[in-house]
This record gives C-alpha cells, structure tokens and sequence, in this order.
C-alpha cells in the first residue's frame, strides 16, 4: 500500500490548478509551463484548499468503493496540516 506522496494535497492540487492557468495543454499559452508553475503554484494554495473541502464528502460510487468516513478523516487530515 502506498505511503503517501512527498508533497501536500494541497501543493499537488495548487500545481495541477497552476498547470492549467498557464499551459497550453489547457487554458493557458505557455507550451513548457513547468518552471513557471513551480514559481506560481503558491497563488493556487487557496484555490486547492477550496477543492479539499469541496470532496470531504465522498460521492455514491467512492462510498461503495470503501469507508467514508475514513474517506473524510484523510481529507481533514489533509486540510488541517495545510491550515
């Protein structure tokens, strides 16, 4: 079973947010946005924090998938370390 990543939720969802804002394989102009993503991604912490608490609550199919109450745990977990 996996360990948990080497950065936040929050971190991951901020850059995936930054990724999108600025790369041309989205909604941006930028066709290697890497290196500014790595600059900005702190402008999306917000943005992400907003996504976390938005899925606190699992959907029908996660919560016939496993736990959601463990489901919840994680995520407030996740959420009071970025806070």
């Amino acid at each position: 079973m996996a360990e948990g990543g080497h950065t936040t939720l929050v971190e991951r969802i901020a850059r995936v947010l930054a990724g999108t804002a600025h790369s041309s394989n989205a909604e941006g102009s930028d066709p290697s946005a890497g290196e500014k993503v790595d600059l900005v991604w702190h402008e999306h912490r917000n943005q992400a924090l907003a996504v976390l608490h938005a899925i606190r609550e699992t959907d029908q199919a996660g919560a016939a998938a496993g736990d959601p109450q463990q489901w919840q745990r994680m995520v407030d977990a996740s959420i009071a370390a970025a806070e």
